[in-house]
């Protein structure tokens, strides 16, 4: 078997063989395949296409590509191993109240995350916003968290589907990013690598999103679902609109205290309604309820009667973090600057462009060009107005927080830019479009 004739062969349209991914993988890792050549592999793929058998093929090869994790000892206390992806959005801090709430509800999670690229860090930046909190967790350690506390979350380990991260590599280079089986197969790869059996997928779209359309965020969620179900695992995915910002805080410790607030039981509608689903998708799928409103109820009463909280300051404390933060919201890293943004007349909000926000809230300093770029924890903003409250001329509609001033006046002039008002009253918006 020879490169080559693979790059041929799909140039012209045709199907490869689960043999022939294989090849091309090992080829890939064992640097028989020049890059040249990956990269017009790649872009065949782009133009022609794949199926989901081939697509599934290539999950597969990633996946062996490295280590599996082997969740198995938590099985004791569910039948099935859970986790939760994201694809990307603006103040996107779900995953820091759907764990513990889960948790909460009788689901072990062991969790891995990523750092960011772009507005904002990651779910591991903003957890490491709180003092002391150590997200460098060996798997061996993460499980035995796990099985001590009920969940933890750590920083993804490079042993797993390492061909991932080389196909990315030239995928970013050869614009060939955009393509639906290169997409899909890395996620699934990474959160089957990680061990679950049971995925729910946030699939977002709009302009604070890599995908642009729902209908193209629906294709994406079941290639991704498809996939899944071809290699023995259950994925959910809710495709979800990421026109705006979710809730009133973009940053790194902004949106950990927002969560806080959500676990408190102070919610904004449209994490509300995400969370729940996920939560309730979660719930029902691993038979921990017998219906959406039963899990409904449970995921209620688990913020209601504290045990979510109390599960989030057990992660705060299992993973070395000052767990004061949960009450003393100056123990986080403070900014020396702040400047609002006021209403320059009256009406309704309409829309705050989430990709605006975005570009502000990283001209803060809160996200990072690149991986070795650092993030300042403290920057961010926080929309004191949100879609569909009224406002009055001179009420501040947003506060921004930096820790250069240079950084804050850029921003608030992109920042204004991102709010549109109306004079009518807006009707209420679901945030997800649909469920796969």
């Amino acid at each position: 078997m020879r490169f080559v004739d693979l790059i041929e062969k799909k140039k012209k349209g045709y199907e490869h063989t689960k043999e022939e991914i294989q090849f091309i993988i090992d080829s890939l890792m064992n640097g028989r395949a020049e890059d040249y050549q990956v990269s017009a592999w790649l872009m065949a793929v782009y133009f022609n296409g794949m199926t989901i058998e081939e697509t599934a093929n290539l999950t597969q090869a990633i996946i062996n590509s490295g280590e599996i994790i082997d969740l198995s000892p938590l099985r004791e206390n569910c039948a099935h191993i859970a986790d939760k992806h994201s694809t990307g959005g603006v103040g996107d801090k779900i995953t820091l109240i759907l764990i513990p709430l889960l948790a909460a509800c009788g689901v072990p999670i062991a969790k891995l995350s990523g750092r960011g690229l772009g507005h904002t860090g990651g779910t591991i930046d903003k957890l490491e916003a709180i003092p002391g909190f150590k997200t460098d967790l060996d798997i061996e350690e993460l499980i035995e968290k796990v099985k001590d506390v009920g969940l933890a979350i750590a920083s993804q380990t490079k042993r797993l589907t390492p061909a991932d991260g080389k196909l990315y590599a030239l995928r970013d280079v050869t614009a060939t990013v955009d393509s639906m089986p290169l997409i899909a197969s890395s996620i699934v790869s990474k959160k089957i690598a990680s061990g679950a059996d049971y995925v729910v997928l946030d699939v977002k779209y709009g302009s604070g999103a890599f995908i642009k359309t729902p209908e193209k965020a629906c294709e994406l969620a079941q290639w991704m679902v498809d996939i899944a179900a071809k290699l023995g695992k259950k994925f959910h995915a809710a495709i979800t609109s990421m026109e705006q910002p979710l809730g009133r805080a973009v940053g790194n410790a902004i949106e950990v205290i927002e969560s806080i607030e959500f676990l408190k039981g102070t919610m904004t509608s449209d994490i509300k309604e995400l969370t729940f689903e996920m939560a309730a998708l979660t719930l029902v799928e691993l038979n921990k309820a017998g219906s959406k409103e039963e899990a409904y109820q449970m995921i209620q009463n688990a913020v209601n009667s504290g045990r979510a909280l109390d599960f989030f300051k057990k992660l705060i404390l299992s993973q070395g973090g000052n767990v004061q933060v949960v009450d003393n919201y100056r123990l986080f890293p403070q900014p020396k600057y702040a400047e609002r943004i006021f209403a320059e007349s009256d009406g309704v909000i309409s829309n705050i462009d989430a990709y605006k926000t975005a570009y502000a809230c990283k001209l803060l300093g809160a996200g990072r060009e690149k991986k070795s770029d650092s993030i300042d924890y403290s920057a961010g903003i926080y929309l004191n107005k949100i879609y569909g409250e009224k406002v009055s001329r001179g009420d501040v509609v947003a506060t921004l927080y930096a820790n250069d001033e240079g950084k804050l006046s850029l921003a608030k002039e992109f920042m204004k830019d991102a709010f549109v008002f109306s004079e009518s009253e807006q009707p209420v918006r679901s945030l997800i479009y649909k469920v796969i």
